[in-house]
């Protein structure tokens, strides 16, 4: 195909020559408005992406930086005013457990030889004797001997508890007298002058025990309770001022019968404390409430 005299660049009136001016001038505007195009595209992206993570961070609870951000506080969520608050009560100073064994209407606790002796050894210091019997009367002249009885008679004795313990060769029996106040044990004590508890055979000591022989004797008070020992050698020997084995065992016999009388109020007082701080406790709620 011929195109004739102009050739294809010829327009309508052309010259037949390309007017390469105009034709530089318009690929120019025409680069221009690529790169405007291109320029407009980046940052509408950039606009995109800025969106996406400010929407991360919100639900993240951070920021851009990693500074902490505020969280609203969610429904159900416990704040300062919702925590539980306990009740404010004021606990009773505790009993004086001297009350317990003073007070009859307040030593109320079982009292019987397993109670009030409840080891199966006597453990003084180093010193250890097992228990070889034990027993109790409400009869206090039958389990005791010479002026005694009628002293703790006289005095209203109601209850005479004994243990014996033994061990190597010496023997003691621990008598505990039980009164109503702590005046009438103490008058026994003061006005004891000899007799003793009747000695407590058995369990291995025989019954020759301090029978008709010299043995050590203690006597002492404290509450409403008074508190004999005898000790002696359990072949008959009888005890003289200089020997040693019965006077220790005489000792021991009495240092044990005062640690449980005294054992005894401390177990109530510490019973009544506890029961002190509940009611104080229940009534706090109550008030509360």
């Amino acid at each position: 195909m011929s195109f004739g005299q102009g050739g294809p660049f010829d327009g309508p009136g052309g010259s037949g020559t390309p007017d390469w001016g105009a034709l530089a001038e318009e690929s120019e505007a025409a680069s221009r408005r690529k790169r405007w195009m291109l320029i407009g595209g980046g940052a509408l992206a950039a606009l995109a992406v800025a969106g996406i993570v400010t929407v991360a961070v919100i639900k993240g609870g951070g920021s851009p930086n990693g500074s902490p951000t505020a969280q609203p506080t969610a429904s159900g969520e416990v704040t300062p005013d919702d925590k539980p608050s306990f009740p404010d009560y004021t606990v009773p100073p505790p009993p004086n457990p001297r009350d317990y064994i003073s007070d009859p209407k307040k030593d109320r606790a079982p009292l019987t030889p397993a109670t009030l002796f409840p080891d199966k050894s006597m453990v003084i210091g180093e010193h250890t004797y097992p228990r070889t019997n034990t027993a109790t009367t409400g009869d206090c002249t039958s389990a005791s001997q010479g002026p005694l009885g009628s002293l703790l008679s006289h005095n209203g004795c109601t209850k005479l508890l004994r243990a014996t313990y033994s061990k190597g060769g010496v023997s003691a029996t621990v008598g505990v007298a039980v009164f109503s106040s702590p005046a009438q044990a103490t008058k026994v004590m003061n006005q004891w002058k000899g007799g003793n508890i009747t000695p407590l055979a058995g369990g291995g000591v025989p019954s020759s025990f301090c029978q008709g022989t010299r043995c050590r004797t203690t006597a002492n008070a404290t509450g409403r309770y008074a508190y004999f020992t005898i000790a002696g050698y359990n072949n008959g020997k009888a005890t003289t001022t200089s020997e040693t084995k019965a006077q220790a065992i005489g000792r021991d016999g009495a240092s044990y019968a005062f640690t449980r009388i005294t054992q005894r109020g401390k177990d109530q007082a510490q019973k009544a404390a506890e029961k002190q701080a509940e009611e104080a406790r229940r009534k706090a709620e109550q008030q509360q409430s």
